[in-house]
């Protein structure tokens, strides 16, 4: 998935730099060799970067609620 349209970085890409040891959107960037453009990355980014410092997969909330929707009527 991409994270970052105008510099064309995904998800994983991210997620490399962030097991790297960066910590703030900016060293993100820095260690794809790219540089903020519009901004718009920034606010996933920082859940990604949350999510690794806290060990919770992101996007779980959205799981847990998707989840219980799809459980059966009783």
């Amino acid at each position: 998935m991409y994270v970052c349209i105008c510099n064309a970085l995904t998800d994983t890409q991210v997620n490399r730099a962030i097991q790297s040891g960066c910590t703030k959107p900016r060293d993100v960037y820095s260690a794809c060799g790219t540089q903020p453009q519009c901004g718009r990355c920034v606010e996933t980014m920082v859940d990604m970067l949350k999510s690794a410092e806290t060990g919770t997969p992101t996007g779980c909330s959205v799981g847990a609620s998707i989840s219980a929707v799809a459980q059966p009527a009783e």
